[in-house]
């Protein structure tokens, strides 16, 4: 089958993420008098929306509404100011989009990181390439692994689910994508590990973001 289009997650997948998002982070939890954490645990803190980040990031015991929302109003301060410290697109993803463009393959992007901060990062770090729609987390829709967004994309790219790729890091991504009816190829050089994105419904697993090029 000739797919007509590729749905992205961004962290993790066509942006690497986590140094700014672990620093955005552990400056919040500093602010609070919370203990910090490496680099590499927020590769198991994200994934979710950043609600469930800061849950995951907080001591256990201090998981209370009034100090996630409280962790949560630092995090947005830090981030709005050092989301593109370290953040790059990954190696090979360039090479990946400029194939897609010349191929005419349609381009859009899903993330749980929120609506605005996601628009933001693919005008500024990916402008080259067209990305249409951009989406992510908005109270009016549930995030991923519920596939309502997903399915939304579909319908604005009038298209049918089967003929998407979708590509992410994580099992969220995974299951998005078996519940939405795509197709759903697991990206090794993520936040996540082959066995996450197989056990979550992985149909293929790529190495680099130009193996992608094969399934096309």
């Amino acid at each position: 089958m000739k797919y007509k289009g590729v749905l992205f997650d961004l962290d993790g997948t066509l942006l690497d993420t986590i140094a700014d998002i672990a620093a955005s982070v552990n400056i919040a939890l500093g602010r609070l008098g919370f203990p910090q954490h490496q680099t590499q645990a927020y590769r198991y803190f994200v994934g979710n929306g950043r609600e469930m980040m800061a849950v995951r990031a907080l001591p256990e015991g201090h998981r209370d509404a009034a100090t996630v929302e409280a962790l949560l109003c630092y995090i947005e301060e830090e981030y709005a100011c050092h989301w593109g410290d370290a953040t790059n697109p990954y190696a090979g993803v360039p090479e990946l989009l400029d194939a897609l463009t010349s191929h005419g393959i349609s381009m859009a992007v899903l993330s749980n990181k929120p609506h605005g901060f996601t628009e933001m990062m693919v005008s500024k770090l990916l402008p080259r390439w067209r990305f249409e729609p951009v989406v992510g987390a908005m109270p009016s829709v549930p995030i991923k692994p519920d596939p309502a967004a997903a399915l939304q994309i579909v319908q604005r790219l009038n298209m049918q689910p089967g003929d998407l790729l979708y590509v992410g890091d994580s099992g969220v991504d995974m299951m998005t994508a078996v519940s939405a009816g795509m197709y759903a190829v697991g990206a090794l050089w993520g936040f996540r590990t082959a066995d996450e994105l197989l056990s979550s419904g992985a149909q293929t697993l790529i190495n680099t973001p130009t193996d992608l090029l094969s399934l096309l």
